[in-house]
Parts: C-alpha cells; structure tokens; sequence
C-alpha cells in the first residue's frame, strides 16, 4: 500500500513539475521573440502646421467681446500624431508603416529603442492598402526577419508590439491569437483589405507596429481596431495587414515608386442564398461578375456577365473580396487560368492580366464605335444623364459622337440622342447595341428608335456590308 501511494505522488510530482516546465519555457519564447524584434519597432511622431486665415472671420464674436488683438492676422496651430513602425531593411534604413500614420504629414521623426531619433522622408506610400515605407539614415539599426503570412492558421499565439497612446509607452508587447483570417470590407469596400484578424490588446499609438509569430518573423502590421462605439480602446478585435501584402506593396514602391496591381477588368458581387439558389449553385463561395469593362482582359478572354469565378490560378475563391485581393497580388503581362461556372456548367478561361489603370472605374463607362453607322454610343451613367439631360427613367445608349459624313448625320442623328430600340428589341447597354447591329447587318439595314426631347422616331439606316 505505501509503495502504491508513493507511486501516486511521484506521478502527481511529476506532472506538476512537467506542467511548470512547459509554462516556463512557454514564458521564456514570449520574452525571447520580444528581446529579438523590439530593437527592429520604432515610434513615429508626426508633426502638421495647419493655417487658418484671418481668425477674426472664423470667431466674429471675439470682436463683440473685445478679443480682437491680432485677429486681422493669419494663425498657425501645429498637429502631433503617433504610430509605430517596423524596420526590414538595416542598410538601407527602410521602414514599413501605416500610410495614415504618415500622410499629409509636415515632419515625420523616428525613435529607436535605444533613444536615438532621426528624421525620415517618405519612399512611397498606398493608401489602397494603407502602407508607407519611411527611410531614416543611420548605423547599427537592428531590422526584423519577414515571415510567411500564407502558412499562418486560426489559433497560433502571436505577439503586437508598438507604442500605445504615448511615446513613453513605446515597445509595449502583447500577446494574444490569430482569431481569424482574410477579413475584409473592415475600413473601405475601396481599399485592398486581407487582415489578420488577433485579440492581442493594440491601441491607438500601435497602427504600424509589428505582429510577429513565436519565431520572432514579422507576419503583419497592426493597423484597425474594432471598438464599442465611441470608445477608441481595444476591445480585443484587432487588424493586421498580412506580411506578404506588406512585402509585394513594399518592395512595389521602393523599386517602382507605386505599387503595380494586375486587373481582371470585371465589376463583382457577393453570391447570396437568392443568388446562388437562381444560379443552381451548390456553393456560396465564389465571385459573381455583374459587369465586364469592354476591351478588358476578361472581356478579350471571353468572360460575361453573369459568369461566376470559383478558382483563380488554381486558388479557390471564397468571395468578392477574396478574389479582388487573388488578382491584386497577381503579375500583369502574365497568363492565369480562371475557372468558372456558366449556365451550370463548369469551365476554365485563360486570362491574360492587364495593370490595374488609374481610375478603373472609368473602364465600365462602355463605348460602342459603329464605323457601319459613323456613330459612337455609351452606357447611360449619372454624368451623362446630366450633360445630356436625360431622367433616371430613361433607358437606353446615348449617342456621343457623330461623323458627319455618315449616313447616320445625314439622316438627322445627333449627339444627345437616346437610342431605345434597334429593329423590335430594346437596348440596355453598349454591348446590346453591338450585338444587335451585327445582326442587322445581315440584312443591310438597321432599324433606330430614337428619342430626343421626350419625342420618339424610327431612323432607317443602310449598312456597308
């Protein structure tokens, strides 16, 4: 019997002393990684001059009260800000950050942990994906080793280190776990949004520090909190851009000076219950095209409205969101497979990217040059129903250019005219009207309605076959 009992307790010992032994080596990884990657986070103070002119203007009751001393006189107010920042580059002094820490900023000052500050000049900077890179000039900087944000999974332990309210708060870590990932539609439905989603504590002070995994890699830049309401504390959901956006955005605008995106050229959608039930879809995953930019490399591959994209390169597509950041990250000039599903059945397009434009936007403003008619046509959209004076009631393609030495001038056709049908089919968009001409030019003639000034009639026009 007190064989069996000392048996007991040398088990129980044993755990106890097995546990404590994990709890410490679990302490000591969280204080190592932190020893390694605190030297590489800096705080960034900001400075902004904002000018208001003649300040008696903007308070005219100072003058009733006699507080008019050089109020005729322009006034100056000087703005501070705080973030942090994460070096990658010690040679070169590079230094990655939130964009909104950083823009429109007047001065931008970096403090090390080691005391010594410098002023730094910005390199470039995205706002779509809310990064900046910095460069300060000095020695022994000490820079963090990037990791590999794909291999992260929901769950692993993470550390956030940054400077919370308060430069005397500088290089507070926290620890905390992945609680999710690919977030997004968080700050802009605009922006290139992919977060890390933690519950380590970051607040106002840390957008711009680094999350880092318990190797001490960096696999993201802590950027959102998520709060009550009016409270800007944390409430345990915090955001991270996830390193490889930091290093494709970064290196984009240290050697380019702008980040190169590739494009689809496709207008996009989330695929609901209703949608997916009208689609005889099995899945809710995937994107579903509503629009597609005439001449864009979707609509030179052959994709259509209505198309739903499931895989991009092979990568399954959880939705709009997802696919929108797929094709961000991909390179231009380069040729992707895209499968799709159509009319219910499953196929794969091949798709050569182009470079997202300047405003693509302006791509999904369709034009239909009939050199047949001598007429150019455009999608209606609110700028235009205004120039033209057109109501939201009205449909069609309105006629935007005219050759005047085309059939159509001779016959009366003008800018600002509305077409609504051709032949006894009615026209909602460029691409009908196309399709719609081409069928008629087997017949040689082609059958306008037109409307202008709410009066409506039928222009027959002769097609060079």
């Amino acid at each position: 019997m007190r064989k069996n009992l000392l048996i007991v307790f040398s088990i129980i010992f044993s755990v106890g002393f097995a546990q404590r032994s994990i709890i410490r080596q679990f302490s000591e990884t969280f204080a190592n990684v932190a020893e390694k990657v605190n030297p590489a986070v800096v705080t960034i103070s900001t400075d902004k001059i904002i000018k208001i002119d003649h300040f008696q203007n903007q308070y005219p009751f100072n003058r009733f009260f006699g507080w008019d001393r050089d109020l005729d006189q322009d006034r100056e107010f000087r703005t501070k800000a705080l973030g942090s920042g994460v070096i990658i580059d010690a040679h070169k002094g590079y230094i990655v950050t939130n964009n909104h820490v950083v823009e429109d900023m007047d001065k931008i000052t970096v403090k090390l942990m080691d005391k010594r500050t410098f002023e730094a000049t910005v390199v470039g900077s995205d706002p779509k994906s809310d990064l900046a890179v910095l460069q300060i000039e000095g020695d022994d900087l000490t820079e963090v080793e990037i990791g590999d944000s794909d291999k992260l999974r929901v769950g692993e332990w993470v550390l956030a280190i940054g400077s919370p309210f308060s430069d005397n708060l500088s290089h507070t870590v926290t620890a905390g776990i992945i609680s999710a990932m690919g977030r997004s539609d968080i700050i802009s439905r605009q922006n290139y949004e992919d977060f890390i989603q933690i519950d380590a504590a970051i607040n106002p002070g840390n957008s711009g520090g680094a999350l880092v995994n318990l190797n001490g890699e960096l696999i993201g830049i802590n950027t959102a909190i998520a709060t009550g309401g009016y409270d800007r504390s944390n409430r345990g959901v915090g955001f991270a851009i996830p390193a490889n956006m930091v290093n494709k955005v970064m290196n984009d605008l240290i050697n380019k000076g702008y980040v190169v995106r590739g494009w689809l050229g496709v207008a996009i959608q989330e695929i609901d219950d209703s949608y997916a039930k009208a689609l005889d879809l099995d899945s809710r995953d995937g994107a579903l095209i509503s629009n597609v930019a005439s001449a864009s490399p979707a609509d030179n591959a052959g994709l259509i409205t209505g198309d739903v994209i499931l895989e991009f390169n092979d990568i399954s597509i959880n939705n709009s969101s997802h696919l929108k950041n797929v094709v961000s990250s991909a390179e231009p000039g380069k040729r992707y497979k895209v499968d799709i599903i159509r009319d219910g059945r499953r196929k794969s397009i091949y798709v050569k990217l182009g470079e997202l434009p300047d405003e693509p936007q302006l791509a999904f403003m369709r034009t239909e040059k009939s050199s047949s008619l001598g007429l150019t046509v455009q999608d209606l959209d609110n700028s235009l129903r205004s120039h033209y004076g057109l109501s939201s009631q009205e449909h069609g393609v309105v006629v935007t250019e005219v050759n005047r030495d085309s059939e159509a001038y001779l016959a009366g056709i003008r800018e600002g005219d509305l077409i609504t049908r051709v032949g006894t089919d009615n026209v909602r968009n460029a691409d009908e009207f196309k399709d719609l001409i081409r069928t008629s030019s087997r017949k040689n003639t082609v059958l306008l309605l037109i409307k202008r000034d709410d009066v409506s009639r039928f222009y027959a026009l002769e097609i060079d076959s």
